[in-house]
């Protein structure tokens, strides 16, 4: 056999392997709850509720509002779309004690928004504050948590406290009630890697999971182009076979169904053309395409 042939026999013969394990599917009595994110929407919040619902979505995710007609409006589109609503909370702030301050408060009003939220969703701390710092915004969600019966994770995200494995499992262990949004896309970038050589701190992260970004990263960036390309097929299942150790986490501590988001992102998270700022694909296609992967894996 020529040397060409072998390697495009070689090529198909293992994508064939890898279509099936990403169709495969997972036994678990979880409820999957899938989750729009607004990111990229320019409309009105009803707008986007009614496209989400009619997508099948089970509600969305999205930054906590702190102006109170904005939070109106979210509420009314809830209530009309009869949709379920997971609230993102955090601070831009770079000065440690305004950034605490402001975390606190969007903390303390997400927490009673008239609707519960599913869970609360933290883009916790900076990379460059301290461990003691960072660590005061963790026992605030701590305090919060027990108060309330919220579920509230730390965003697995760079440029936040737990922006890559070895730093958040730091956190983890010193905190045995903390709990993590898991976006794995984000530390196969930091680490250039798919983790391989992480798989202590990964384990620990999978464990303490109450949410998942199902966004689909890689070696050199946050997001592929299009995980429906055969070329990311190998990607795609090493996110999946991490997704599905959080769900067996999550059913094993009692609770009777998960959340996920898919959150492929707009332009220019999702790569252009040179010169036009073109997407290389439609980022709502990618995100229904994940809600039915999702949902058909875990059915």
């Amino acid at each position: 056999m020529k040397r060409r042939s072998f390697v495009q026999n070689t090529i198909l013969s293992g994508g064939l392997l890898t279509l099936k394990s990403i169709d495969s599917k997972v036994k678990t009595s979880l409820k999957p709850i899938g989750l729009a994110t607004n990111w990229g929407w320019t409309g009105t919040i009803d707008a986007f509720a009614e496209k989400a619902k009619s997508l099948g979505y089970d509600g969305f995710e999205m930054w906590f509002p702190m102006d109170l007609k904005a939070q109106d409006e979210v509420k009314k589109a809830l209530e009309k779309h009869q949709l379920q609503i997971g609230f993102l909370i955090g601070s831009g702030n770079t000065d440690v004690k305004m950034h605490t301050a402001d975390f606190k408060k969007a903390l303390d009003l997400a927490s009673n928004f008239s609707q519960k939220p599913l869970f609360l969703n933290c883009h916790s701390g900076k990379d460059y504050f301290s461990f003691e710092d960072n660590c005061k915004i963790i026992e605030l969600t701590l305090e919060k948590a027990t108060q309330t019966g919220l579920k509230i994770g730390h965003e697995t995200h760079r440029g936040r406290m737990c922006f890559a494995a070895h730093i958040t499992r730091n956190f983890l262990e010193k905190y045995k009630d903390m709990k993590l949004t898991l976006d794995i896309s984000h530390w196969t970038n930091v680490h250039e890697s798919l983790l391989a050589d992480q798989k202590e701190s990964v384990d620990l992260a999978l464990k303490r999971v109450i949410h998942i970004h199902t966004r689909v990263g890689h070696q050199e960036g946050p997001q592929v182009n299009d995980p429906r390309a055969p070329e990311w097929s190998e990607t795609l299942n090493k996110h999946l076979s991490w997704w599905d150790t959080a769900v067996e986490n999550i059913e094993k501590s009692g609770e009777k169904q998960f959340t996920f988001l898919t959150e492929f992102g707009p332009p220019s998270y999702l790569p252009t053309l040179p010169y036009t700022n073109v997407p290389v694909a439609d980022q709502w296609d990618i995100n229904v395409h994940m809600l039915k992967t999702i949902r058909n894996r875990y059915s």
